[in-house]
């Protein structure tokens, strides 16, 4: 499928590089010992080092190395053993110290790759620039009062690694796919719990339009989108509205600019800075941060099985498509709750289950897998009920739908409701001459029209509330209807 966008003066190519600022799982902050817990009281997580106070030392959080060079790991990258903290300069309310500590010329991670999964069952690889660390600014509050903006200084502080894309993406879906699979890989690795809601992850977007085959364009930047439709919202209407201003015979300006979601719009912040505008310099209060290739190797050596390489073993070990495969291990509590149910249940049942049934009722209920109230285990039972002929495929949608209402073990219900399959032939056979010898009309029609077995089939499982054995049915059916020269 082509990415390209139709305007009034043929086709254009949109360019898009995305800059990921995920915030570390780690109890307390980058550069002190505040805790990151979400949801506190205004203010109430802020040491002196945070609010910026005269002569007040960082300290570096090593369980925040550690998470950025497992991340690092995560995404194929050159891990880099000597890094520089640096000093960002700019002014904002929200900034107590007037910079940010970050990394510039020579950060913690640099190239990596990841493949993406595209429609059409294509992978597409995108490279990765770099991955620093950076603490985060605290948070303007603008209703609070009606004439005074506040802050909050409770984030302030907090690590985050900023993923820094190449610019490989050229389609809101491309882009969408990348951020799914980044943020799946953190959760993975248990690096970043990918909360968009929470401010966990935040994505940077730079678009840019260009004729195929030219040079790159002027990019725009729009920052702070978190959510990945209003990612995919915000590309779409940028790269629209920068092909128009091109072909009205106008430039576009290098800007940052916002999403408004309630418009589907975005609009200008402010002038794009560069990098000498931030006027950056070593952070003369942290020492360079030097670490050996055994360290690097012990952290290796924790990392766990991701969506790729488990992919791969759900295609081999349970012989599911790559598309199922892909679908289960888009998120790690998916694969986690499949492999539990799969485990003595046929594999290929318990996946085409949570893909329909379980999925819809948890959309339904606005539930996380997590949440579920039918348990892996208990959905593995169920599938060994159809399976063995315990209970129809009908009535295990019945089933189903109870225990997610109640947790109950699928037997349970089974059994108290009466819900065994008749197999019995003498009893199926009884029901099927009764419904023949009442419908003389359909008998005769048969003849003409044979797909009306089916409309028998169904009459059959109408009178038995869904229970009796389809191929026994099918079998009764055959034998008393189809005339035989």
């Amino acid at each position: 499928m082509s990415n390209l966008l139709k305007g009034k003066t043929g086709d254009w190519e949109i360019v898009i590089g995305i800059e990921i600022h995920a915030q570390i799982i780690s109890q307390s902050k980058l550069f002190s010992g505040s805790s990151t817990l979400f949801g506190s009281e205004h203010n109430t997580q802020v040491s002196f080092v945070d609010a910026g106070m005269p002569g007040m030392l960082p300290v570096i959080n090593s369980v925040c190395i550690e998470q950025a060079v497992k991340t690092g790991l995560g995404l194929n990258a050159k891990i880099n053993n000597f890094s520089i903290f640096d000093r960002k300069n700019y002014f904002y309310p929200d900034l107590p110290q007037g910079y940010q500590i970050s990394q510039f010329e020579q950060p913690i991670v640099g190239n990596g790759e990841i493949m993406i999964d595209l429609d059409g069952n294509t992978i597409k690889k995108v490279r990765i620039e770099r991955l620093h660390l950076e603490q985060d600014a605290g948070k303007s509050l603008h209703d609070q009062h009606p004439s005074y903006s506040y802050v909050d200084l409770n984030r302030s502080g907090i690590a985050l690694m900023e993923i820094v894309s190449m610019p490989d993406m050229s389609s809101a879906e491309e882009a969408q796919a990348y951020i799914k699979k980044v943020r799946n890989i953190m959760k993975y690795l248990q690096t970043c719990d990918g909360n968009m809601d929470e401010g966990s992850l935040r994505a940077d977007i730079n678009v840019s339009v260009r004729k195929p085959g030219n040079e790159l364009g002027i990019r725009c930047e729009i920052k702070n989108v978190n959510s990945i439709k209003f990612i995919g919202q915000a590309i779409e209407y940028e790269a629209k509205r920068q092909i128009d201003i091109i072909e009205d015979g106008k430039v576009i300006k290098q800007q940052t600019r916002l999403f408004d979601p309630k418009k589907g719009q975005t609009r200008a912040m402010r002038s794009k800075e560069e990098a000498h505008d931030y006027r950056y310099f070593p952070d003369p209060d942290l020492l360079p941060l030097v670490f050996t290739d055994e360290f690097v190797e012990s952290i290796r050596k924790t990392l766990p099985e991701l969506p790729d390489l488990k992919k791969q073993r759900f295609v081999d070990e349970y012989g599911l498509s790559p598309y199922d495969a892909g679908l289960l291990v888009s998120e790690k509590d998916t694969a986690d709750y499949f492999e539990i149910a799969a485990t003595g249940s046929n594999s290929k049942l318990v996946c085409n289950w949570i893909a329909g049934e379980l999925f819809s009722f948890l959309n339904k209920e606005n539930k996380r897998i997590d949440e579920s109230p039918v348990t892996p285990v208990n959905l593995g039972k169920l599938i060994n009920l159809i399976d063995n002929g315990t209970i129809t495929g009908r009535i295990a949608k019945d089933i189903f739908e109870m225990m997610f209402k109640s947790g109950d073990d699928p037997m349970t219900i089974v059994d108290s409701n009466n819900m065994r399959q008749v197999s019995d032939e003498g009893e199926i056979e009884k029901i099927v001459d009764l419904i023949i010898t009442s419908n003389p009309d359909q008998v005769k029609a048969l003849e003409i029209k044979p797909n009306l077995m089916g409309w028998f089939v169904g009459q059959v499982m109408k009178e038995t509330q869904g229970k009796a054995n389809p191929k026994a049915v099918n079998e009764i059916l055959i034998k008393k209807l189809i005339i035989k020269d």
